[in-house]
């Protein structure tokens, strides 16, 4: 199954384990099986301290496997082949019952192991998915650490009759017990706020005890992380309270057009940017969203206020806005209504669940063709629909789209309804030349029209431009003194991660400016 490479790697990865990893799985005579058997063989292999042990009598999916510490049977389990994005949750997994510690904060594995009931995670994933592993790898610590605990990867693709048996139109999709629980990608701190709301209340209390701080950041995608570490290298007291760290970055599937790094993936470059925050003496609040900014606060009305929807609040002397945007909607009826039922943003992630299957792309920009590009070698039939009267990628998508045969572009088309029942059946566009309204059949929907700021919090007390973007200077200050802006949320054209990087740094200098003036002795 696995290359000599990928072999020797993986006996590097488990050469860290120092317990005993106990391998059960279960198997029919499928050509699945088959496959999940090499697979785990050559992972026995890898290292003595696993043990492979073969069952066809139990009454879990076929094929599927658990990894558990001897004498122990409540450790993750893998449905399907674990391969691509996946591969990682594999060798994770593996470390973690092999003894190998977590990358998580004591205070959080304690929360973990303080849940008191009987919780049965199934998390449906796609290989090609990018954000799938990010649960997958959640579900699977807090098994480890609790034996109330039980998760399972179901892998998709194999297991097509569930997919369609639960409609399940997009991944990642999380059933608790066997109940819906939540689409889309959750890190292991909002899955616990969900399971653990006394958490929630209990952190944020902590949070609004913190002291001042000089730099609070507000977003943690690359123009935050920027400014976090250039704010903490000139030694002031920095705070960044963020939604999800890493952003819309944590959406992105490729990246090559970072200067210096040839090639890499979303997630892992969010990853990347909290590492190196964290390297210095920053404060990350994570899971903590804006709620609203007041300036002239505190005793002596020097301070500004960011409250937070969690209750918390955070004062600091200048504050850095970088909560970056989030993906445009073409509010026509349906949109809301299949939402994960058809409806999708993420071709990478989604594409996979409509193999064969008949799906629109909206959106004639760069994103919008490569997703129908993306989409044809997997779905049957793509139909992509541009409001303009000319597609507005760059020319050689353009080319490659129209060479491929199962895909129709439709010009000057507007989108005014999705269809369906219970899910996505069909889409309906108005030509703009005639007027006449026009009706497509298909299974799915991916909307790739760009982004709009996430500034709606801040209405009324910066300025901002007609499209909603906050206005900033040359140094990335906001039409209110000590509040600093950077990024995707501002007016600064060109929405690129290189560009909000230097736009974050920027943004912290002038903030260090401006402390160094308001705070200097009269003369």
């Amino acid at each position: 199954m696995l290359d000599d490479a990928t072999k020797a790697q993986l006996k590097s990865y488990l050469e860290r384990a120092t317990a005993p990893i106990e391998i059960v799985a279960s198997l029919d005579d499928s050509e699945a099986s088959g496959e999940v058997l090499s697979l785990l063989k050559d992972v026995a292999e890898a290292s003595p301290l696993v043990k492979l042990t073969e069952s066809r009598d139990d009454p879990h999916r076929k094929p599927s496997f658990s990894i558990n510490r001897p004498g122990e049977n409540h450790g993750p389990r893998f449905a399907g082949l674990p391969m691509g994005h996946e591969f990682t949750s594999l060798i994770l997994a593996l470390l973690q019952i092999g003894g190998y510690p977590p990358k998580v904060e004591q205070e959080v594995l304690e929360q973990i192991r303080a849940l008191d009931r009987d919780l049965d995670f199934e998390v449906y994933v796609s290989l090609t998915c990018h954000n799938c592993p990010d649960v997958v790898q959640a579900l699977n610590l807090m098994a480890v650490q609790n034996p109330r605990i039980k998760t399972t990867m179901i892998e998709g693709g194999t297991f097509q009759d569930e997919i369609k048996e639960r409609e399940i139109m997009g991944v990642p999709t999380v059933f608790l017990n066997g109940t819906m629980f939540g689409n889309g990608r959750m890190s292991l701190e909002e899955i616990l706020a969900k399971i653990d709301t006394s958490g929630t209340e209990r952190e944020a209390k902590k949070i609004s005890e913190k002291d001042p701080f000089d730099v609070l950041i507000v977003g943690g995608g690359p123009a935050g992380a920027a400014a976090a570490v250039y704010a903490a290298r000139k030694g002031i007291r920095t705070g960044v309270a963020s939604e999800r760290f890493g952003g819309q970055v944590l959406d992105t599937l490729g990246i090559e057009n970072f200067i210096s790094i040839k090639e890499t993936e979303g997630p892992k470059f969010a990853h990347a940017l909290e590492e190196h925050v964290r390297n210095y003496d920053v404060d990350i609040m994570n899971l903590q969203r804006a709620k609203a900014l007041i300036p002239n606060s505190g005793p002596g009305k020097d301070l500004i206020e960011v409250q937070l929807e969690s209750g918390a609040s955070l004062k600091s002397k200048t504050v850095i806005i970088s909560t970056g945007a989030r993906w445009r909607n073409i509010n026509v009826p349906g949109e809301q209504e299949f939402k994960n039922k058809g409806v999708a943003y993420c071709p990478h992630c989604d594409g996979p669940l409509f193999k064969g299957k008949r799906v629109a792309v909206i959106g004639g920009g760069n994103s919008g063709v490569e997703a129908a590009i993306d989409l044809a070698g997997i779905v049957g039939h793509v139909t992509l629909i541009e409001f303009d009267t000319a597609l507005r990628a760059d020319a050689v998508l353009q080319r490659k789209l129209l060479s491929l045969k199962n895909v129709d572009v439709f010009t000057n088309a507007q989108t005014t309804e999705i269809t369906g029942d219970q899910k996505v059946g069909g889409l309906v566009y108005k030509d703009r030349a005639t007027g006449e309204l026009k009706t497509v059949a298909l299974e799915g929907v991916f909307i790739q029209i760009g982004l709009v700021p996430n500034t709606d919090w801040l209405k009324g007390v910066v300025e901002l431009s007609k499209h909603g973007e906050i206005i900033v200077d040359a140094k990335g200050q906001t039409s209110l003194p000590g509040v600093f802006a950077a990024g995707d949320a501002t007016t600064v054209p060109f929405k690129q991660i290189i560009i909000a990087a230097g736009d974050g740094a920027k943004a912290a200098l002038g903030a260090f400016d401006h402390l160094m003036r308001t705070s200097a002795p009269a003369a």
